[in-house]
């Protein structure tokens, strides 16, 4: 399944957009659970415009600077609306380096163990910071008393972030308790 197919589909649904829109999208708005490289959009508008899914209409901005304004057609509206019927199997879990490595912590001395535990306990609380104050913009610039509603699937996809930053938070702090304090 080309799941990037219905991501774009999705985006240009919500709004007419640029490739540059869309890789802006991926990169600030999808980014806590969706990914997707400048490199694999591109070729895949080309797929869609082709499947009659979307069009696009060539736009001037500024002088000379030509691009092109995607927006979706019925066709591809159908489409959407089929896939986000769909009832899908559950994802294999996601790869996770640090864990990986915690996996083997048999291997590490104390001290390495420990470093590694609160490196990984400032990025996460980092991240976690980010997504608390992305909610609290959010909550200023979108309705989401509307369901179902744009403003509304932000919200519940960013609060899954945060309820999993602080999931991830409290395990890391529970495996310091236990490196430093012993089991």
């Amino acid at each position: 399944m080309r799941t990037l197919k219905y991501a774009i589909l999705g985006l240009i649904n919500r709004k007419p957009s640029t490739g540059y829109d869309i890789t802006k999208e991926f990169n600030d708005a999808l980014v806590e659970f969706w990914y997707a490289k400048h490199s694999q959009i591109y070729p895949e508008l080309k797929k869609l415009t082709d499947e009659g899914l979307i069009s696009y209409e060539t736009v001037i901005q500024g002088e000379k600077l030509e691009k092109k304004l995607y927006t979706i057609t019925e066709s591809g509206k159908k489409d959407l609306q089929k896939w986000l019927a769909e009832d899908e199997p559950l994802e294999p879990t996601p790869k996770d380096i640090f864990r990986l490595k915690a996996y083997f912590c048999d291997e590490m001395d104390t001290d390495t163990l420990l470093k590694q535990f609160k490196s990984q306990l400032d990025k996460h609380t980092e991240r976690l910071n980010y997504l608390k104050n992305s909610m609290e913009e959010l909550l200023k610039e979108k309705d989401i008393s509307k369901v179902p509603s744009s403003g509304f699937g932000d919200y519940i996809v960013l609060r899954g972030a945060i309820m999993r930053e602080n999931a991830y938070v409290d395990w890391l702090f529970d495996c310091i308790k236990k490196i430093t304090e012993g089991l």
